[in-house]
């Protein structure tokens, strides 16, 4: 009974999870969403937030009216709350708003890199977002996984020790997007600064999951800079933040020119504003600032640690009742794991990712992410493509590529949903001729 209320209090501060949508049958049902990983649903809180906003909206640091001034506090003042929400020291840290972790990952790619000989260790796990923006910048070499996928903290002590205080920085995701398994960030950040490197975390996945503390500058295990996005933290309204140490962005030029980024302007100089304005150029997304501060504020409210231990209960019922189920294949490791998040990657045997990604949507009203989720090397791994099936995917239409089907989960997900789950992928099994291409 505690469980079942707890399930309906959180479920209540969510918008639109009682939308009925319909099915293959002509019969209205309810969305039940495991795409959660990609992006989530607001808190009502968020939308609240919003809505009391809106008639004071106007100019971030333009004018001087009473409403200009009103959203730049709310704008700068929900930098130190973010900082908070990370136990960030204010003194040495900034906040630079962009509009997601993708953006992130490339400004700092950008701002921090200015030789191509050096070295930045990214993995064999991560999101395109934290392998692509440096590869034209400098040499990137790659952690491997094990067989599970799980990152091998032996091979990165190894490239560390290869390049012999050489690495500039380690790049590495917080968690899979594929998988939901949570690195160790403090352990590679010992080892990293141990080496005169630095730790960049793509927090994209694990922020809204889990308490991250980035813990004081002097301390072996701080997080030099994180990213993530407010849209996979229930206040899906653009944008995204960096958090990392003044000095970096104190030099040189600011890759986007313009509004907000200047002090002075002649026809033959420019000085360029302090850091974090600097780097936020043009007009500001004051909205999606709001709706990140308001998010925070119910996260907080709720406790991280609340979280994850609902959404672990979740994880470890959907991996025990998808276990049962003869005709499938879930990829990593089917038991259930602590250091892991609500992601479970999947195929029925036999039946096109795409293909059970539409029927679960169509029949069930399951909306479930199918692909390679932006993690193309990643996936390959758990597939076991050949070379010469990978270069005939290059090919093929996204319906048609090799891939899987990924579950995601939220706090307000209900063991009931995956029992809808497990039901509708039961049937696809038992009706497999129906669906087969």
């Amino acid at each position: 009974m505690i469980e079942i209320n707890k399930n309906r209090a959180y479920r209540k501060l969510i918008v639109g999870l009682d939308t009925k949508v319909p099915s293959a049958n002509g019969k209205k049902v309810n969305y039940i969403n495991f795409d959660n990983a990609a992006t989530t649903p607001p808190f009502k809180a968020v939308m609240k937030k919003i809505c009391e906003f809106a008639p004071m909206y106007s100019s971030v640091h333009r004018g001087e009216g009473y409403k200009s001034n009103y959203s730049s506090e709310l704008f700068d003042s929900t930098r130190s709350e973010i900082l908070k929400f990370f136990n960030a020291d204010e003194k040495s840290n900034i906040v630079i708003f962009v509009k997601n972790t993708t953006e992130g990952l490339n400004k700092l790619s950008y701002r921090l890199i200015n030789d191509k000989d050096c070295v930045v260790l990214s993995s064999a796990m991560e999101h395109h977002s934290n392998d692509l923006p440096w590869r034209d910048k400098c040499k990137v070499d790659y952690v491997e996984v094990d067989s599970d996928g799980r990152l091998l903290i032996s091979d990165l002590q190894k490239k560390l020790e290869y390049y012999n205080g050489k690495v500039k920085y380690v790049t590495i995701s917080g968690a899979s997007n594929v998988t939901g398994y949570v690195n160790n960030i403090y352990r590679i950040a010992e080892m990293a600064h141990s080496f005169n490197s630095k730790i960049i975390v793509d927090g994209a996945q694990l922020v809204p999951h889990a308490k991250i503390d980035l813990k004081p500058d002097n301390d072996i295990q701080h997080i030099d800079y994180i990213v993530f996005s407010a849209h996979k933290m229930y206040a899906p309204f653009g944008i995204g933040v960096i958090i990392g140490p003044k000095e970096p962005f104190s030099l040189g030029d600011p890759e986007y020119k313009g509004g907000g980024t200047i002090k002075t302007v002649t026809m033959d100089l420019v000085d360029w504003a302090e850091p974090p304005y600097k780097e936020e150029a043009g007009s500001q997304n004051i909205i999606g600032v709001a709706a990140l501060s308001a998010a925070i504020k119910q996260l907080n409210k709720i406790g991280m640690a609340e979280i994850e231990k609902c959404e672990k209960e979740i994880l470890k019922y959907a991996l025990e009742s998808l276990s049962e189920i003869k005709g499938i294949e879930i990829y990593g490791e089917t038991k259930f794991m602590g250091s892991r998040l609500g992601i479970i990657p999947f195929n029925i045997k036999g039946i096109h990712h795409s293909k059970t990604a539409k029927i679960l949507s169509e029949e069930a009203g399951i909306s479930v992410r199918s692909g390679c989720f932006c993690a193309q090397p990643y996936v390959r791994k758990f597939l076991k493509l050949s070379p010469m099936e990978i270069q005939k995917n290059r090919g093929l239409e996204f319906d048609e590529k090799s891939g899987m089907v990924r579950l995601s989960f939220g706090l307000y997900n209900t063991k009931q949903e995956i029992d809808i789950l497990v039901h509708t992928i039961r049937h696809i099994i038992m009706n497999k001729s129906k669906y087969q291409i």
